[in-house]
């Protein structure tokens, strides 16, 4: 193609599909990654060309804005294979896949009105030639009022733009001048009347560009009809348009966890070694994660577990679940502050289940350490990042070998321990203790308790005393201990 989007582009758009989400960004904001791609459809009139306005409803409150790259169908394509679809692309271009939050309930699964309003998906300005371009090495950036609102790549989709076409042309005739909008990455938000948004697709290594796509948002005036659904909105509704509770100016709930900082204060106090002890005084004798070395000796780890489960590799599964954002690189991207991502890996050391890069990732997050009972590669570079790392043995080869990436925060088996998600990991240079969450704080009370008896016992020992009815104590010791404790209190 390689010209100018005009009204002659709109009007020989017959379908305008969009896709729900295809940027691993977006679907880790959102919480939700799909495994295979879902659509819907936007009206034709819906389509607009650059330098124009959109109105944001009268009774609404929420339009919210998503720079995407849009594909314009060259030539008719039903039913062609992967290998073959992107042929069947003719031009690429910038787009805006508007809508308003305030009407979702209204039309939930087919986002006709939320969705399909007049000038709702802006165009343009220029289309480049998709025979010149690598689908999988393009830029898309939005602005708002001159602040950068969005910036992502498409070189790690969901689902890379060629299956777009060769899946939806399975069941459908993609016809020349057909629009497929392909998902929005990360940082969709809300504009508001006055606000001016551009977005601009372009290909960083050749230089080639569509321009800036600008669109402004005006306020409507005339009010929906009372014969149809009217705006109805809530705060999660802003949430979601917003991108956060925060963002939307509402109120942030602190979440309730069990690991407090007081909590954890304590729990870094006392030694592993006590903890056992008090567990197994409780009848859990199953806690320790065992076999395992750390890369950062010295270090205490107090956090609570995250899970991912592999499966025995199995060719078909791994070219099913292994390559794309899949269950590994989800946990990795999912982990927060002072969390343990603990890995299942069946005790299989034949493979790397963890690298450098998602290592510099799950650090960048915050987390507080990751368990795996397989193998680390690059070993050495992920033992120089400051995250303790806890796993079998180095191996050079990568994941697919051994494993298949399946699913995340369930109950799964680390060295020869279960592990659910929300538990309590302890570990240092002693070992690995996995503590129900719901004993946490009645079993470190008794641990301190312990040590303090500990502490006794060995200035008694010191003192020359034998350990006959010293360790354990009998009652004329215990009546000692509780006379020196209160000296100490």
């Amino acid at each position: 193609m390689g010209n100018d989007a005009t009204t002659d582009t709109l009007k020989q758009a017959g379908k305008v599909i969009a896709v729900h989400i295809n940027y691993p960004s977006r679907a880790a904001e959102r919480g939700r990654t799909p495994e295979q791609p879902s659509y819907f459809l936007k009206p034709g009139t819906s389509l607009a060309l650059t330098g124009g306005t959109v109105e944001r409803p009268a009774g609404c409150e929420l339009l919210g804005f998503e720079g995407e790259i849009a594909l314009i169908i060259g030539k008719t394509a039903r039913r062609v294979s992967i290998e073959d679809a992107w042929s069947y692309v003719g031009g690429v271009t910038a787009s805006n896949d508007l809508g308003v939050y305030d009407l979702r309930w209204a039309d939930k699964g087919s986002n006709l009105r939320s969705k399909g309003g007049d000038g709702f998906t802006p165009v343009g300005p220029a289309i480049l030639d998709a025979a010149d371009v690598d689908p999988a090495a393009l830029r898309i950036r939005t602005w708002v009022n001159g602040e950068l609102a969005q910036d992502d790549t498409t070189a790690d989709l969901l689902f890379p733009f060629a299956r777009l076409v060769a899946d939806l042309s399975q069941l459908l005739t993609l016809e020349p001048g057909d629009i497929i909008l392909t998902g929005t990455p990360a940082g969709a938000s809300v504009a508001v009347p006055g606000d001016v948004m551009e977005i601009e697709v372009d290909a960083p290594a050749t230089g080639a560009t569509t321009g800036r796509l600008t669109t402004t948002v005006t306020e409507g005036t005339t009010a929906l009809a009372a014969f149809g659904a009217q705006p109805k909105i809530d705060d999660k509704q802003r949430e979601e348009a917003w991108g956060s509770a925060e963002k939307a100016g509402l109120a942030v709930e602190e979440e309730q966890k069990t690991l407090t900082p007081e909590l954890k204060a304590k729990l870094e106090s006392v030694a592993t070694a006590t903890l056992s002890s008090q567990m197994r005084a409780r009848g859990l004798n199953n806690v320790s994660i065992d076999g395992l070395t750390g890369t950062r000796t010295g270090r205490k780890v107090v956090g609570t577990a995250r899970t991912l489960r592999f499966v025995p590799n199995r060719e078909d599964l791994f070219k099913s679940h292994g390559g794309g954002y899949n269950a590994q690189k989800r946990a990795i991207d999912s982990v927060r502050e002072g969390e343990v991502l603990v890995m299942e890996a069946r005790g299989e050391k034949g493979t790397g289940t963890l690298g450098d890069i998602l290592a510099l990732r799950a650090k960048h997050n915050g987390a507080a350490a990751i368990i795996t009972d397989g193998g680390v590669r690059d070993y050495s570079t992920v033992a120089g990042i400051d995250l303790p790392v806890y796993c079998a043995n180095p191996h050079p080869a990568v994941l697919g070998r051994k494993h298949v990436p399946w699913d995340t925060d369930i109950t799964i088996a680390c060295g020869g321990a279960t592990v659910q998600p929300g538990d309590i990991i302890v570990a240092d240079d002693d070992g690995i203790l996995v503590i129900p969450p719901a004993i946490a704080e009645e079993l470190v009370e008794a641990c301190i308790k312990q040590e303090h008896q500990e502490e006794f016992i060995a200035e008694m020992v010191k003192a020359g005393h034998g350990v006959d009815g010293l360790y354990p104590m009998n009652a004329a010791w215990k009546e000692k201990y509780e006379a020196w404790a209160a000296e100490q209190a």
